[in-house]
């Protein structure tokens, strides 16, 4: 006999009072709840839960609405333990809410100093036993713990509460400005493993990527993306460049595997990003993906990506790991997305590729001094998912005629060598630009089928190196062979810097014809693209009967659920559900705000929940156009959970 309303509330309240251990083994599967940012701590953007499916998502409605209680930007991914759902709030404070009702259960302020706030989501800790439960995040490029039950500060971590992220990293602490990541690390056994962020400039901090004690704080291990001496890929930069040189780091998120006890690791461009004239070589371990041994951070393998990269084409998207059938046999396989719209798909224990890879010549930099390595690696399977060339042919058909022909002239004029093209005093396409192809959270995975979704953007920037106006040579400025002036000098000296020069018109559109937002769909047991659908609109011109385009400038974070959905949210502030087969729109809600985060999936008593942040910035005026300040409209933001209707 069914249990009625009364009954099952009731035991609702006695597992409540259960320690969280107890609630966390209720629930099947890493992929049942939502408690760990991407949803688990292997970061697939998947739920296993399918009471909301193909054949009723469109009977969602609104269940409970939180209001985010101030008027900005939030691109939160909220975490479930439990029946408590934590959300970021109230100018940066940590809310429980009741999972079921968004009913408030605590808050805790963050006192943050500085906008450096891992405001992505969190990282959730519990001993063994189940009676220590933490909530870890960084902010003003410190480490804090506070428990998941009251919301309290934890002191006795670290320092009194706190680690500050800029020790430790062979650097004076108080010159290194930006260290932490805007996305949570990853806790492994008693280690909660953090990346780091940089800022975008010349002699910026190292990206260390290093592990912590939960309960301490201590220092466990660190591995350095810069290599020191004696470690591998030190030849790979010039002499000490460890000391000087910066970025290679692992600012977006991380994927562990559990079992085996591997986290898979993405990084980014060294830096200065455009002109790397002082770090001749390979430059390890930049733009690479690396396999390190969770408990010890040794290297188990790697793979370079982009070779001495003066592009700004990090790796940015979550590796997705998964099983996939290949030459008739099951393998565990890690895939990751890059802004270059290349897939990448690796044997996650051997580091091998699952299709050949060739390293092809690319275009040789005509900047004095800059040495721009001959070949770059281009993997022949699977098929692209951005565009990877831009011509005064591709311009988009809704520019006014005055723009067009401007464009036209600049495109036609500038070197446009395709894909790696070097930057160089003259206009130069960047194609995918450098905020192109796949960027943070912006790709989820179904492991039960070996498929994988990928969102991207294509968005061309023109590049263009130049020299400080403070820069002064006593000597006559020397010319290439190209034709292009330089100053002389050593140009290892020299700092070059070009804008990201993303490519919008004056209404903010980029400028090349649509889609300008797709979602990709790949079976990787095959490697083959099985679909491919525009995500998102523009709403100025879909009330003009114009639709198909994708949205702008997106920060798309989908989540891949067992009933056969796609759940995504974009700044057109449309809440969607499509079908995982066929990329069909099957539901839609419009949201009171734009849509930046990644949603949460989760079931409460019974009841899947499928709950969004609706706080990001909106579409009609992103913050990119050349000349217009951002949108200052004041944003009214909320966290929507929905379900079906009981």
């Amino acid at each position: 006999m069914p249990l009625s309303r009364r009954s099952l509330r009731r035991i609702a309240q006695t597992l409540t009072c259960l320690p969280l251990l107890t609630i966390a083994r209720a629930q099947n599967g890493p992929h049942a709840s939502w408690q760990a940012y991407g949803g688990a701590e292997d970061g697939a953007q998947y739920s296993s839960l399918k009471q909301v499916n193909r054949s009723n998502v469109t009977q969602l409605k609104p269940k409970w609405i939180a209001s985010t209680g101030d008027e900005a930007v939030y691109a939160f991914n909220p975490l479930v333990i439990g029946y408590t759902l934590y959300a970021l709030t109230e100018k940066d404070h940590i809310l429980a809410l009741d999972a079921a009702t968004g009913k408030q259960k605590w808050s805790h302020s963050i006192h943050a100093k500085t906008p450096l706030l891992t405001n992505r989501g969190l990282t959730y800790w519990q001993s063994k036993s189940g009676s220590d439960a933490r909530l870890i995040f960084a902010a003003d490029n410190a480490i804090q713990e506070i428990d998941a039950r009251t919301g309290k500060t934890i002191d006795a971590f670290g320092k009194d509460g706190r680690i500050d992220l800029r020790e430790g990293l062979g650097r004076d602490p108080e010159s290194l400005t930006v260290v932490q990541s805007y996305n949570p690390g990853r806790v492994f056994e008693n280690l909660v493993i953090f990346g780091s962020a940089t800022n975008e400039e010349y002699r910026s901090g190292p990206g260390d990527i290093r592990a912590f004690d939960v309960v301490t704080g201590r220092l466990i291990w660190t591995f350095h993306t810069v290599p020191h001496p004696g470690e591998t890929g030190y030849e790979t930069w010039p002499k000490d460049a460890w000391k000087t040189v910066g970025g290679a780091n692992a600012w977006s998120s991380m994927a562990l595997d559990s079992k085996r006890g591997i986290l898979y690791i993405p990084t980014s461009s060294p830096k200065y990003n455009f002109y790397g004239a002082d770090r001749a070589g390979k430059n390890l371990f930049g733009d690479s993906l690396l396999a390190l041994d969770a408990r010890t951070g040794k290297l188990r393998w790697y793979y370079q990506m982009v070779h001495h990269d003066i592009w700004d084409y990090d790796n940015a998207s979550t590796p997705m790991l998964m099983t996939v059938r290949h030459n008739n046999k099951p393998v565990d396989i890690v895939a990751e997305a890059s802004k270059t719209g290349f897939l990448w798909v690796f044997d996650r224990v051997t580091g091998e590729p699952l299709w050949p890879v060739e390293e092809r010549h690319v275009p040789k930099s005509p900047m004095q001094g800059e040495e721009t390595w001959p070949t770059q690696p281009f993997p022949s399977k699977p098929a692209v998912f951005a565009r990877q060339a831009f011509t005064s042919k591709d311009l988009s058909p809704y520019l006014t005629p005055e723009e067009h022909d401007r464009l036209k002239q600049q495109l036609d004029a500038a070197r446009n060598d395709g894909l790696f093209t070097p930057p160089s005093t003259q206009d130069t396409v960047e194609m995918p630009g450098n905020n192109g192809g796949a960027n943070f959270g912006g790709v989820a995975n179904d492991p039960v089928h070996g498929w994988i979704y990928i969102v991207s953007k294509d968005l061309p920037s023109m590049l263009k190196l130049t020299l400080p106006s403070t820069v002064t040579t006593s000597t006559k400025p020397a010319s290439t062979a190209q034709g292009f002036v330089q100053p002389a000098g050593d140009p290892r000296t020299l700092e070059y810097k070009s804008g990201f020069g993303f490519m919008f018109d004056k209404n903010g559109l980029p400028v090349i014809d649509p889609p300008w937002t797709s979602l990709t769909a790949y079976d990787l047991n095959t490697g083959d693209i099985r679909w491919r659908v525009p995500v998102g609109e523009v709403p100025e011109l879909a009330e003009k009967g114009i639709t198909g385009t994708g949205s702008h400038f997106p920060k798309v974070n989908p989540v891949v659920t067992a009933g056969g959905l796609i759940f995504t949210g974009s700044n057109d502030r449309k809440i969607r559900a499509l079908d995982s087969s066929t990329g069909k729109t099957l539901w839609e809600y419009e949201a009171p705000a734009a849509i930046e985060g990644m949603p949460a999936v989760y079931e409460s008593n019974g009841r899947e929940y499928i709950v969004f942040c609706a706080a990001g910035r909106d579409a009609a005026r992103p913050h990119s156009i050349p000349g217009q300040p951002a949108s200052q409209a004041p944003i009214h933001g909320s966290y929507i959970s929905f379900a079906l209707p009981q």
